[in-house]
């Protein structure tokens, strides 16, 4: 009977905590196709890779995302965050604050997180900025598979969150399904403290 009981409890307690994980991958699925854009004081557009000053197709794709909002009238400020990864010259935030300054938005509309390696990094620079500067709303931009971890931060932050994802190409159900996967690890070690 001990036997037994020595490997079901460490089953029960996996099976347990893959159940967790599924629950969340499903509500980040939910979370990655709604678009909940509407008046903000903010648009926050997390970084992605760029490439010697020049945004990577998702990127980009994320920095036309929050042009078109912010062409709507749906925010007065853009924030766009992102170190250098290993850039010697360029940071995403400064690769993206180039990039829309090229597409016409004021200069002093574009702010720039420069530093952060990571979405928590750059969740809580945002989250700085906008308490330095008084603001306590933004529609935060990104892929819909990073929606839903990166909103939670921010509201834990005290910040009211609207997650307008960027439009995507359909994947395969199994690449995004691992994408949701992954976004559920990441959401439970953020929850647990391990600020990776």
């Amino acid at each position: 009977m001990r036997r037994r009981l020595a490997w079901l409890l460490p089953l029960a307690a996996l099976t347990a905590v893959g159940v967790r994980l599924v629950a969340v991958a499903w509500r980040i699925h939910q979370q990655s196709t709604v678009d909940e854009a509407q008046p903000a004081e903010l648009i926050v557009v997390l970084g992605a890779a760029e490439y010697r000053g020049r945004p990577s197709p998702v990127f980009r794709a994320r920095l036309d995302h929050a042009l078109d909002l912010y062409l709507r009238g749906l925010a007065p400020r853009i924030l766009t965050t992102g170190g250098a990864g290993g850039d010697p010259l360029f940071t995403e935030g400064g690769v993206g604050r180039a990039y829309l300054v090229g597409k016409n938005v004021p200069s002093e509309a574009i702010l720039v997180e420069p530093e952060a390696a990571t979405t928590m990094q750059s969740v809580a620079a945002a989250a700085e900025i906008m308490h330095r500067m008084g603001l306590t709303s933004c529609i935060l931009v990104s892929d819909g598979y990073h929606i839903f971890r990166a909103k939670q931060m921010l509201t834990d932050q005290g910040v009211k969150v609207y997650g307008s994802p960027r439009p995507t190409p359909a994947g395969a159900p199994s690449r995004l399904w691992w994408l949701y996967l992954r976004q559920s690890v990441g959401y439970f070690l953020w929850q647990a403290g391990i600020r990776l």
